[in-house]
């Protein structure tokens, strides 16, 4: 069936190439100084199949060359070419003109043994045929290596998103509306979650196509594409994005330096809020009611008992010292969220140590020494607000840390314990603040009103906080899931604002408890994918 309809669509772009103009948007104007655009020959037109054109984008030493068979379906492209990366690129491109959403898939050979492991072939989606222009791809290096890549600004830096399946034979770049995703395939199976995502505007009309890189400017590497098949989308719109949303999930690996990514687990269910170990070897996250836990590598995750506690939410998280695991659950009649405390291992009957008969409470952070815990509550007989109380877990009445009329929410402490930073809407706007734990000196942390800033988390060496942040578009007091977000960061200092990371489709239950690394390199994150009954 697949080879039959890419005779009949290699066919259909064979008509309209001889027609003059291409079935989505025509052929390239004239070309960039640096894109060099291998024309068709008068007297013996060469057939590129689903594709219009062939260019060589920035400095390749040697001319690119390509082939397509019609009848079997199958191109292959030689390039030389320094990279695919950095703020500018270098590669030979076979390609055609689009618009609105689409998926461009195709299985992927290197023929010979190549010079280069990070040599490059994949399926590519651009702006424009300049070297340094927006795009987004999915590649095959030469030692396996899989991995979305994108640049989202011209001129930009290019960052990745290595995908949970390696040594893929098979990829498939999916764009829908401003968001590009990637599936694989091995050569034993069919099509696989790669995880992630990144949203990327490309305007009206884009390049769709095939792309070779030797990343060695002196050589020139050769790469076999068959079963190529660009697949035009007229989705619904989804109707739903809120809590009973059906999703996908990926756990990724988030570079706080670079903003690049690596995802290490996916699902068709969700799940949400991971924790990093203190030894750094595992994630904690919850799903389906449970904990599980999971290597920091990636791997099967395993579920933890919290015995009766099947109902944990998303606030969660490990003792400084890695010995013991705190909850929020509510598995009780009432549907009340309490705090439970067990062994980090699991245990048969967790000890309750926050709870009031009709309000609920939800962990957020631990002091650096163990003995005292934060929490967002409300308290019905005091107020009506939710804000921050806190207590220590050895015994003792819980206080009341801050008194706002708004939303105090997501507490974390920083790592000398000397403050906790939390998100508030006493301005008016949802933004970063800070107090000490006796509830003195509310000092606001972040100022600009262009965002609503969730759940700041001070970096374990007191450097780095960061957050999730939502757009005007998300009600003050919310936080839900589904939504276009940034990872944002900041010094500790204070002495710069925020700056993006990332950005993603997700929210609730990205970040919403701490999830650095120990070393401060790292966040451990969630991002989702909106099921779509009509997506091929």
């Amino acid at each position: 069936m697949r080879e039959e309809w890419m005779r009949i669509s290699t066919s259909f772009w064979a008509l309209t190439l001889a027609l003059g103009a291409g079935a989505c948007g025509g052929r390239e104007e004239a070309p960039a100084e640096e894109t060099k655009v291998v024309e068709e020959s008068d007297q013996a037109p060469v057939s590129l199949g689903l594709f219009d054109e062939m260019s060589d984008i920035g400095d390749v030493a040697t001319p690119g060359s390509a082939s397509f068979d019609p009848g079997t379906g199958v191109y292959e492209i030689t390039a030389s070419g320094e990279n695919m990366w950095a703020d500018k690129d270098a590669f030979t491109y076979v390609w055609t003109k689009m618009s609105g959403d689409v998926f461009v898939s195709a299985d992927i050979e290197w023929l010979g043994e190549g010079v280069h492991e990070h040599r490059k072939a994949g399926v590519v989606i651009r702006e424009s045929l300049e070297p340094d222009a927006r795009y987004a791809d999915i590649v095959i290096h030469g030692d396996g290596l899989t991995s979305l890549q994108y640049r989202d600004e011209t001129g930009g830096e290019t960052r990745q998103i290595v995908s949970a399946v390696q040594d893929a034979s098979r990829v498939r770049l999916e764009k829908e509306g401003d968001y590009v995703f990637m599936s694989v395939a091995l050569e034993d199976g069919g099509w696989q979650r790669g995880g992630g995502n990144y949203r990327i505007p490309f305007g009206d009309e884009f390049y769709v196509g095939l792309a070779v890189c030797s990343h060695d400017n002196s050589v020139t590497e050769t790469a076999r594409f068959s079963n190529v098949e660009i697949t035009p989308l007229d989705l619904e719109p989804v109707t739903e994005t809120g809590y009973p949303a059906g999703v996908d999930s990926s756990l990724e690996i988030l570079d706080v330096a670079t903003g690049n990514r690596e995802v290490i687990y996916t699902s068709d269910d969700k799940f949400e809020a991971p924790n990093w170990s203190r030894d750094g070897e595992y994630l904690l996250f919850n799903g389906g009611g449970y904990i599980w836990k999971i290597p920091a590598e990636g791997g099967d995750p395993v579920k933890v008992n919290t015995g009766p506690y099947i109902r944990n939410n998303n606030d969660h998280g490990i003792s400084p010292d890695g010995t013991q695991l705190i909850i929020s659950d509510q598995s009780q009649p009432d549907d009340i969220s309490r705090i439970y405390l067990l062994p980090i291992e699991g245990a048969d009957e967790p000890r309750e140590v926050v709870s009031h008969p009709t309000a609920r409470s939800y962990w957020h952070a631990w002091s650096p020494d163990g003995e005292v815990i934060a929490y967002t509550a409300q308290r019905p007989e005091i107020s009506d607000s939710y804000n921050i109380w806190a207590k220590r877990l050895d015994g003792g009445e819980e206080w009341r840390v801050t008194d706002s009329d708004g939303l105090d929410d997501g507490a974390d402490f920083s790592p000398d314990g000397e403050w906790l930073y939390f998100n508030s809407t006493r301005t008016g706007a949802m933004q970063i603040w800070k107090v000490r734990p006796d509830g003195t000196e509310p000092t606001q942390v972040t100022f600009d009103e262009s965002y609503r800033d969730w759940f700041p988390h001070p970096s374990p060496d007191g450097k780095w906080i960061i957050m999730v942040s939502f757009g005007l578009d998300v009600d003050l007091a919310d936080h839900p899931p589904n939504r276009d977000v940034f990872i944002r960061m900041m010094p500790a200092d204070g002495s710069e604002p925020p700056h993006i990371v990332t950005k993603l489709h997700g929210g609730q239950g990205t970040i919403n408890v701490p999830s650095w690394s120990p070393d401060s390199t790292r966040v451990a994150m969630v991002s989702y994918r909106l099921d779509r009954p009509d997506r091929p």
